[in-house]
C-alpha cells in the first residue's frame, strides 16, 4: 500500500479547511455551509468559543454596526444573521429598548458561540502546527501528526499582541498585556493612589483607562505616542472607506500610493470612540468635583523607549516628541500597544512555493488567494493580514461578510454572492 494511501485510511479529506475560528473564518463558514462542499471546516486551537475574553468588561461596545455581523452584507437572509441570533435567544425586544449605538461586545461574544454551535464545523482543540502540501493536496499537521488533509486552505489567525521593544524579552512582575488585566487586577489589592501606567492610545487603552477608574485606582497615567488622544472619524465621508466600491478603486492604485492612504486613513479605524473620550473626560471632571483631583493624567506625544523593575516597582522612560526624556514608575504597567498578524503556520517546503514580497510576507490577489506555485488547482486564502494590498477594511469587522462573499465566489469559481454597491456619491478615479 502506498504512503499516501495510509494517510487517507488515517485523517479526513476536506474540500475546504479554515485554521482558526475566530469572526473571518466563522464567517466564511457560514457563507459557505450551503454552497460549498462538505462546508468550511475551522480548525481551533482553543477548547471552546472565545473572542477577546480580557475586552469584554462593562460598557464596552463594537465599533461597527450590528448589520455588519458574519453574513447580512452579502446574504441577508442567511440563518447566522445577528438579527435572528437576537430573535431566537428572546433577547431582541430588550436589545432594541436599550437603544444601543452599537453592540456589547459580550454580546457580540455571545454572538460568535451561537453562529459557531449552529455551524457544527468548528473542532476546537484542534491546533494545527504546520501546514504541508504533498501529493496534491494539503497535510494539516498537529502536535502528534497530520489532522487531516485538504483541498483548499484558508488562514484566519487573527492577531497577537504587539510588545515595544524595550520589554521584549523580559519579564516584568506587573507589566500586563490589555486582554490580561481583568485576570490581574483580580489578584492584586487596589491601592487608591498607588500609580498605574497604560501605554497606548487607542480605544483599547482607553477602555483599559476606564477599566482602572472603575476599580478605584486615583493615580493612573495615560500614555500615547500621537500628539492628541485621537477621536475614531466615524463621519460618512470617512466611512465610504469600507465599501466594496472603495475596496476595488483602493486595489488598482500602485503600492506607494497605497501605504500612504493607509497612514492617512488611520483615525478611520485606530482612533478612540468619542462616547469614550466623553465618558473618561467626565469621570476626571466629576472626581475632581469630589476629591480635588483628577485620576487620570494624559501624557501624549511621548514613546516608552526603556522599561526595568526595582525592588516591585517598573520604571518606564520616555522620549518627547518635542525633546527630552522623562521617567515614570508604577507597580502596574498596561500595555494596550496595537496588534500584529500572527506568524502562518507553513512548512519551509511550502513557503518555498509561494510568492513573497519585499518583506517576506506571501503576494495576496485580490480575492485574497496566495500567489504560489499550485494555485491552479489547490489554493490558499489568507484574512486580516493584507493591509496595505486591501485597506483599512482588511483587518476591520466592517466588510467580514463581503471579504467572505469574495472568497467563495473565488474558490467555487462563480458568482454565488452579488455584492453591489451603485450608490455613490464619492467619485476616485
Amino acid at each position: 500500500m502506498r504512503t499516501s494511501d495510509r494517510r487517507e485510511d488515517v485523517v479526513p479529506h476536506h474540500h475546504v479547511a479554515g485554521l482558526g475560528a475566530g469572526p473571518a473564518n466563522l464567517s466564511l463558514a457560514a457563507l459557505g455551509e450551503d454552497v460549498v462542499p462538505g462546508g468550511v471546516v475551522l480548525f481551533e486551537r482553543r477548547e471552546g468559543p472565545a473572542w477577546h475574553p480580557g475586552l469584554l468588561g462593562s460598557g464596552t461596545q463594537l465599533q461597527t454596526s450590528w448589520i455588519k455581523d458574519l453574513v447580512s452584507l452579502a446574504d441577508p437572509r442567511n440563518r447566522l444573521s445577528f438579527l435572528n441570533y437576537m430573535v431566537t435567544t428572546g433577547r431582541i425586544y430588550a436589545f432594541l429598548n436599550a437603544q444601543y449605538e452599537s453592540i456589547p461586545r459580550l454580546e457580540y461574544a455571545r454572538y460568535l458561540a451561537w453562529a459557531s454551535g449552529r455551524l457544527g464545523s468548528v473542532r476546537y482543540g484542534s491546533e494545527i502546527t504546520e501546514v504541508d502540501f504533498a501529493d496534491g493536496r494539503f497535510v494539516l499537521q498537529g502536535p502528534e501528526g497530520p489532522v487531516a488533509t485538504a483541498t483548499h486552505v484558508v488562514f484566519g489567525l487573527g492577531t497577537r499582541a504587539d510588545v515595544p521593544a524595550c520589554f521584549a524579552g523580559q519579564q516584568i512582575d506587573g507589566v500586563v498585556q490589555a486582554e490580561q488585566l481583568e485576570s490581574h487586577l483580580a489578584t492584586v489589592p487596589s491601592v487608591p493612589y498607588e500609580q498605574a501606567i497604560v501605554i497606548g492610545g487607542g480605544q483599547t487603552g482607553a477602555e483599559c483607562v476606564l477599566n482602572l477608574v472603575q476599580r478605584g485606582f486615583r493615580d493612573i497615567r495615560w500614555i500615547g505616542r500621537r500628539q492628541w488622544f485621537a477621536p475614531m472619524d466615524e463621519s460618512p465621508s470617512a466611512n465610504d472607506f469600507y465599501r466594496p466600491t472603495y475596496l476595488r478603486f483602493f486595489q488598482g492604485l500602485p503600492e506607494s500610493v497605497r501605504e500612504r492612504y493607509v497612514a492617512e486613513q488611520t483615525l478611520t479605524s485606530d482612533g478612540v470612540s468619542m462616547t469614550t473620550l466623553q465618558v473618561l473626560y467626565q469621570a476626571n471632571y466629576e472626581a475632581f468635583l469630589r476629591e480635588g483631583r483628577s485620576p487620570v493624567m494624559m501624557l501624549p506625544g511621548r514613546s516608552v523607549v526603556e522599561a526595568s523593575q526595582r525592588h516591585g516597582t517598573i520604571a518606564l522612560w520616555c522620549e518627547r516628541d518635542w525633546g527630552g526624556r522623562e521617567r515614570h514608575s508604577a507597580r502596574t504597567v498596561v500595555l494596550a500597544t496595537g496588534r500584529k498578524a500572527s506568524p502562518l503556520p507553513i512548512s519551509p517546503r511550502l513557503l518555498g512555493l509561494l510568492e513573497t514580497d519585499s518583506s517576506g510576507e506571501p503576494v495576496v490577489d485580490a480575492d485574497y488567494s496566495i500567489r504560489w506555485k499550485f494555485s491552479e488547482h489547490c489554493r490558499m486564502y489568507v484574512q486580516n493580514r493584507s493591509r496595505v494590498g486591501h485597506g483599512l477594511a482588511d483587518p476591520n469587522l466592517s466588510l467580514l461578510a463581503v471579504r467572505s462573499a469574495v472568497i467563495v465566489n473565488s474558490l467555487l469559481e462563480r458568482q454565488v454572492f452579488a455584492i453591489r454597491d451603485e450608490q455613490m456619491n464619492t467619485v476616485w478615479a
